[in-house]
């Protein structure tokens, strides 16, 4: 048998074969490069993709401060009333913070371990 009736077998991802390609056809790896270019440019630019998910990241985190700033405010509102007219809350504050004590009452403090 000749030579003449059996195919040749083709390497599957030739790289360099390839690229030989895409060089000797001229509009299309113009086009190539003009396609790579402007992706940098969406992905790179000050409007770009890159920079949005940069943004939103930064917006969830100031909206997370944003949610514990207004549950601590919350708190020191209730704090607040609570001290308007409440005794007991009053004087539980005068205690702790203070180191306030009653006539006749005995203050221990415990030095911690070390």
């Amino acid at each position: 048998m000749s030579a003449d009736f059996l195919r040749k077998i083709k390497k599957k991802g030739d790289v360099r074969s390839l690229l030989a390609k895409l060089w000797s056809n001229k509009k299309l790896s113009g086009l190539l490069a003009a396609a790579f270019i402007i992706l940098l440019y969406v992905l790179f630019n000050n409007q770009g993709v890159l920079q949005r998910i940069r943004l939103e990241r930064q917006k969830k985190e100031m909206l997370q401060k944003i949610q514990q700033a207004e549950q601590e405010q919350k708190q020191l509102q209730d704090q607040s009333k609570a001290l308007d007219g409440d005794k007991k809350a009053i004087e539980k504050v005068a205690r702790e913070k203070y180191g306030m004590v009653r006539e006749g009452e005995k203050v221990y403090k415990v030095a911690p371990k070390k």
